[in-house]
C-alpha cells in the first residue's frame, strides 16, 4: 500500500472476509520479526458436507428444510471442473446449524 491509512483501510475491509471456503486474514506487516496481535474473526454458522454425490451441485434444499440458508456451494476442482465431491452451506444460526447437522450427519444424498 501506498500510505499507511490504505493499509489500515485494506485490513479493515478485506480482515474476515469470506472468499468461498476460507475467511481471509490480513493484518498490516509486522516490522523485524515482531508479530502482530491476532483479530479474532466471529464464527460463521459453516457446515462442512463431505461425500457428496458426484452429480450434486446444489446443497441447499435438503439443508432449507432445517433453517435459512445463507449460503451452499460445491467446490470444484479448477482445472477439470469437476466436483471435488464436498461442500459448505452456512445457517442463518448456531441452532439452525445445529438442527441441520444432527438431522442430516450421516443422510445419503
Amino acid at each position: 500500500m501506498s500510505t499507511v491509512e490504505e493499509a489500515e483501510k485494506a485490513v479493515e475491509t478485506y480482515n474476515g472476509y469470506d472468499l468461498s471456503v476460507r475467511l481471509l486474514t490480513v493484518n498490516k506487516a509486522a516490522p523485524g520479526g515482531s508479530q502482530p496481535k491476532r483479530r479474532v474473526v466471529v464464527n460463521s454458522f459453516k457446515i462442512y458436507v463431505g461425500y457428496l454425490a458426484w452429480q450434486v451441485d446444489n446443497s441447499e434444499q435438503a439443508f432449507s428444510q432445517h433453517g435459512k440458508v445463507i449460503d451452499a456451494r460445491v467446490i470444484y476442482n479448477r482445472e477439470t471442473g469437476r466436483s471435488c465431491g464436498f461442500g459448505f452451506v452456512t445457517m442463518a444460526s448456531e441452532t439452525e446449524m445445529n438442527d441441520a447437522t444432527a438431522a442430516l450427519d450421516g443422510h445419503v444424498c
